[in-house]
């Protein structure tokens, strides 16, 4: 190989030379031109009558089973309900991510609605149970009151019983 271009610099002739020389080498083409070939033949020879032929076409006539479309309208429905349960958790983690004031009323609105839900309903089953009783008495009350007392006391323990009635 010759290596002496490389030790020493080219002189202007040899430079001029060089230079053609990669430009005359990158103008050429070293394969021939491609031919163009033809795509498709028709054949016309005609069919013989006997042995061999040709395939024919068959129409496709496949019945798709019930089960078999039920899967598949199933399956395009969980997709697209995983899909939307999917963009609601991105939401909402999106107003997580972001710790201000509107990400954590976004957080906490559900739970103050439920909550305020819950208790209007406690409230008016509340009411809806609540008696109004008016009691009126005509007759005279009479209240009587017995109080039993008794004490037994024995050195350092005592004992006192009341009984009121």
């Amino acid at each position: 190989m010759d290596f002496d271009h490389i030790t020493r610099p080219l002189t202007d002739a040899e430079a001029k030379a060089e230079a053609e020389r990669i430009i005359t080498q990158s103008f050429q083409t070293e394969t021939p031109p491609v031919r163009q070939f033809p795509t498709s033949f028709r054949d016309n020879t005609k069919v013989p009558a006997y042995g061999d032929t040709p395939p024919v076409h068959q129409d496709d006539k496949r019945i798709v089973p019930a089960w078999a479309a039920g899967i598949a309208v199933a399956s395009i429905g969980v997709g697209a309900g995983i899909t939307g349960i999917g963009c609601g958790a991105w939401l909402v983690l999106q107003g997580l991510a972001s710790v201000t004031l509107y990400g954590v009323l976004m957080v906490t609105l559900p739970f103050a609605g439920v909550a305020m839900v819950a208790t209007a309903i406690g409230g008016a089953i509340n009411r809806a149970r609540s008696a109004v009783t008016n009691n009126v008495y005509e007759a005279p009350v009479v209240q009587n009151t017995q109080i039993n007392n008794t004490s037994n006391q024995r050195g350092m323990f005592s004992r006192t019983r009341n009984d009121v009635r």
